[in-house]
């Protein structure tokens, strides 16, 4: 069972998943909007929160943006539901720091196993403490920060994290987007986006590299994957 915090102004989705959820024998909390859903994270911090993007007063792009520059937040599953379904309206979810995204209108079979999905993968691994080294990135999984030699305690998010440790545990490899769809984010064989790879990628990329248009350290295989060189 885990808290999750539902933030749409539409009343029949938050009914719905409402409903959906409390079946799967999780404790819902819903807001109309990014300033109640503020309210509700004062006083409790949830396991996942459902964002919305289209909202008035503020959309949850920024909202989302927000609660990444929170340190309480970098860690926290963001799963963002919206009626945006475009190839790069979706990127935009994920570049303001989403973990993943549903368009809308959704199976509610997809979103549970969506939900599920996410929920396996936090708490993070608590065993290993001492930071990760490989090609010259030194990865902690105390704090979800990433270093190099130009680049000091760089903030990641979970799924971030996720994907570059992956990549650094098992270098001079090249890792197929299929491969890290099943393995990082969890998802049964043959299902998850491939774009969902590929923006938290650039993303990393954005914060890792010194110039990202020409890779340092998380390298393209080209017609295979990704790789990190030792």
């Amino acid at each position: 069972m885990a808290d999750i915090l539902v933030i749409d102004d539409d009343s029949e989705v938050l009914g719905t998943v409402q409903r959906a959820l409390s079946r799967e024998e999780h404790e819902i909390r819903i807001a109309e909007s990014p300033a109640q859903a503020r309210s509700l994270l004062a006083r409790h911090r949830p396991h996942l929160i459902i964002l919305d993007i289209m909202m008035p007063g503020q959309d949850g792009l920024s909202f989302c943006k927000e609660l990444r520059a929170n340190p309480l937040y970098h860690e926290l599953p963001i799963l963002f539901l919206s009626a945006r379904w475009r190839t790069d309206e979706i990127v935009q979810g994920l570049d303001a720091g989403g973990d993943d995204y549903l368009t809308k209108p959704f199976e509610l079979k997809e979103l549970t196993a969506r939900i599920r999905a996410l929920l396996r993968r936090y708490p993070p691994d608590e065993s290993a403490k001492e930071p990760l080294i490989v090609g010259g990135i030194s990865l902690s999984p105390t704090t979800f920060q990433v270093s190099t030699e130009l680049l000091k305690d760089t903030q990641l998010t979970s799924t971030e994290f996720r994907l570059l440790h992956h990549l650094m545990t098992a270098p001079d490899q090249a890792h197929s987007v299929r491969e890290l769809l099943d393995r990082v984010w969890q998802y049964p064989p043959g299902t998850g986006d491939p774009d969902l790879v590929r923006a938290h990628i650039r993303n990393l990329r954005a914060k890792l590299e010194p110039d990202s248009s020409s890779p340092q350290f998380i390298h393209t295989i080209h017609g295979v994957g990704y790789m990190v060189k030792s």
